[in-house]
């Protein structure tokens, strides 16, 4: 009994206090749920205030927004690239700005210098293929000026920036023909005083040649041994290059020993100084550009052992701002001048503007590939290649000229050949015959 009692006692006990216990923690949990919905509401409000408050538009004055979209106008600019119906695309490897491009003698490659520090040996098999292979040669401690092939392709020249001298690089070839290294073989010492406005080598391989701006011209044989020193007594000399036949520069003996350098002939006819100059693929045609605001061609196809002077062929009128480069198209039919940041074509046949190119950017070398097919412009880090689509509208019009004088039957047939292809291809092109 006892324990029926205790154990009875004990359960009534037990319910009260649960019941109890129960009623305090359904309280508490109907507290707690209370809070937490406040809590949700609370936060519900606080993000529609924060949506409200973010498509809010602040009230902005024409200043501050004219700003803004001129920040976002140059960032835009920047951001696309330069394109043009005649660019084919561009040769890109340099990080710096690029400062001389020159061709191989056979055409095969190109080489480039930029202030990055680098040497670059492009394959120009097929200047139009986006994949172009190249060889990048870093310069140590310096940058190079000018670059330029030797002769037979086994080596090219570089000008060294801060060392203001020569140095000579050995290429190595790949069984595909491709060049797989560039050793520095041979450095010059430092003749010049201030830098360099040119360096080349003559086509047969005897001589190299250098001009600083204080009017000191160097002949130098290929040990670095100096053959001549000249005073060029020009006041400033903007530009010194050697003509393609290689014999306006240097004299030689029969032997093949350094002989003298000779004055060849004076160019006259310009006002002001001239900022360029350059030479047809067979050096018998000049092309200048002068701070007058015109260009001259000249004909330099004569004897001048004989004191025969140059003829003087055409002149045009340039827009004259700076900087200017000038190149001249193998044939001659066709010369480009770059004047601030746009480029000008020129027929020479007829002597008349084709076409201006603007806003390609500043212009740090030009020159024409073998064929007079392509025209590359150095641009800031890259090298533009542009399709000299002016040369077939010359090649019509100076075919036309040919047929009116009297011709073999073989060779009319082959004018009028060119006169056919020429026009399919403009039209291909969607370019008009005549300008």
């Amino acid at each position: 009994m006892g324990f029926i009692e205790i154990f009875g006692m004990e359960i009534n006990d037990l319910v009260l206090s649960s019941f109890v216990l129960g009623a305090i923690i359904i309280i508490i949990g109907f507290i707690i749920n209370r809070r937490k919905t406040a809590e949700i509401k609370n936060d519900e409000h606080k993000k529609d205030d924060n949506i409200n408050s973010s498509t809010e538009v602040p009230e902005q004055n024409e200043n501050s927004v004219a700003i803004k979209r001129g920040k976002n106008k140059k960032r835009r600019e920047i951001q696309q690239e330069f394109t043009h119906p005649w660019m084919v695309g561009a040769l890109k490897g340099h990080t710096g700005t690029v400062l001389d491009i020159k061709f191989s003698s056979d055409g095969k490659y190109l080489s480039s210098c930029a202030e990055d520090q680098t040497v670059h040996i492009w394959c120009t098999k097929d200047l139009a293929s986006k994949n172009r292979k190249s060889l990048r040669i870093n310069i140590d401690w310096d940058h190079a000026t000018h670059v330029k092939f030797s002769p037979d392709g086994k080596a090219f020249i570089i000008h060294k920036s801060f060392g203001n001298n020569i140095v000579v690089y050995g290429l190595k070839k790949k069984p595909n023909g491709f060049f797989i290294s560039a050793t520095p073989v041979l450095e010059y010492q430092k003749k010049h005083d201030d830098d360099i406005i040119g360096m080349d080598i003559a086509c047969n391989g005897r001589f190299i040649m250098t001009c600083g701006k204080s009017n000191d011209l160097i002949i130098w044989d290929l040990k670095g041994e100096v053959l001549a020193k000249i005073d060029t007594i020009l006041g400033s000399t903007h530009r010194a290059k050697i003509s393609p036949c290689g014999l306006w520069q240097v004299g030689f003996s029969k032997t093949g020993d350094f002989k003298q350098v000779d004055k060849a002939f004076t160019l006259a006819g310009h006002s002001s100084g001239v900022y360029d100059f350059d030479f047809s693929a067979d050096s018998s045609t000049m092309a200048t550009v002068s701070k007058d605001g015109t260009y001259r061609l000249y004909d330099t196809n004569v004897e001048y052992e004989k004191g025969q002077d140059p003829r003087f062929l055409v002149s045009g009128k340039w827009e004259n701002s700076m900087p200017t480069k000038i190149a001249l198209s193998p044939n001659a039919e066709i010369l480009v001048i770059s004047h601030g940041t746009n480029l000008s074509f020129y027929s020479t046949v007829n002597n008349k503007l084709d076409t201006t190119i603007e806003d390609i950017g500043v212009v740090n070398c030009l020159t024409f590939d073998a064929t007079g097919e392509f025209l590359l412009a150095a641009v800031d880090k890259q090298i533009k290649i542009f399709r000299n689509i002016p040369a077939y509208r010359a090649a019509i019009e100076s075919s036309k000229l040919k047929l009116k004088q009297k011709q073999s039957s073989a060779t009319q047939e082959r004018i009028e050949k060119i006169i056919i292809e020429n026009t399919q291809f403009l039209k291909s092109m969607g370019e008009p015959l005549i300008r």
